[in-house]
């Protein structure tokens, strides 16, 4: 009995499917351009996005220069964002924008092209390429439009974009570091700290190039050692200058006085 209704239901999914497929099938084949909208329109309400996007895209060549363009172009921007297909979405986002300037949807659609970017913004590890692009339309949107009710999102998006571009170099000053490029680590710390001065972690960055400087001085041939050494301890009076309060000034204060010791013993060698 079980297994007998468990066929049925089978069938019944099979017959609503099929009837589901030729419905699209007859729309995608029909020369009724309102039929072909009205079917674009109902499959997009019921978030059946491929449907919808390929009736659309069906309908973009008649439609063009009629009153239903607009808004037809407006869901078809949207279908590819829904089906996550951002990069055909912000292309589409941007023609929204360039199409109809003086749409009601113009700065909608101009933040949905920033987004889309980000939303193809990848992790950190990977060309920030992207992310770049994203900040920059987002800027952009939030320069032209200042008194948007998107101003903060558009913001919010930027300083994460910005957070992941701070821990790309961060990330590659660390891997100088655990390779043994202790100068080059030195000089990548100074410049994420140039490149993010707000950033929460400069405390860090300042530490790690004194770090970075104690262990190139460290490695250096003896001739070479007290002017590194140098490099580091003035690092540290950075940290304790800048970052009164760090957590990081203990175990740096290490660094400090080995540096000390060693430009001392140096000096007296030479005496």
């Amino acid at each position: 009995m079980q297994q007998r209704l468990g066929n049925l239901l089978l069938i019944f999914i099979a017959i609503v499917t099929l009837s589901a497929c030729s419905g699209y099938e007859k729309a995608l084949k029909s020369k009724d351009v309102n039929y072909k909208l009205a079917k674009a329109n109902e499959y997009y309400d019921k978030k059946k996005y491929q449907h919808a996007n390929q009736l659309y895209e069906n309908l973009l060549p008649v439609m063009k220069n009629t009153r239903n363009y607009e808004p037809l172009y407006y869901k078809y921007a949207y279908s590819f964002y829904y089906m996550k297909d951002y990069l055909s979405a912000s292309y589409h986002f941007k023609n929204f924008t360039d199409f109809f300037p003086s749409s009601k949807d113009a700065d909608e659609c101009e933040f949905m092209y920033g987004l889309c970017l980000y939303k193809m913004s990848p992790k950190p590890s990977l060309d920030p390429t992207n992310t770049v692009k994203a900040m920059d339309a987002l800027q952009s949107y939030i320069n032209t439009h200042p008194n948007s009710k998107r101003i903060d999102e558009a913001n919010k998006y930027i300083v994460e974009s910005r957070s992941k571009l701070e821990a790309k170099e961060a990330d590659a000053a660390k891997l100088y570091y655990n390779i043994g490029q202790y100068k080059a680590a030195g000089i990548s710390y100074k410049n994420v700290m140039r490149d993010y001065p707000e950033s929460a972690s400069t405390d860090y960055y300042q530490y790690m190039i004194v770090k970075s400087w104690y262990q190139y001085a460290k490695s250096s041939v003896r001739e070479k050692q007290e002017e590194r050494y140098a490099v580091a301890l003035n690092a540290y009076k950075e940290l304790v200058d800048g970052y009164p309060k760090s957590k990081y000034l203990r175990d740096a204060e290490k660094y400090y006085t080995l540096a000390d010791n060693n430009v001392k013993k140096i000096r007296n060698e030479h005496q």
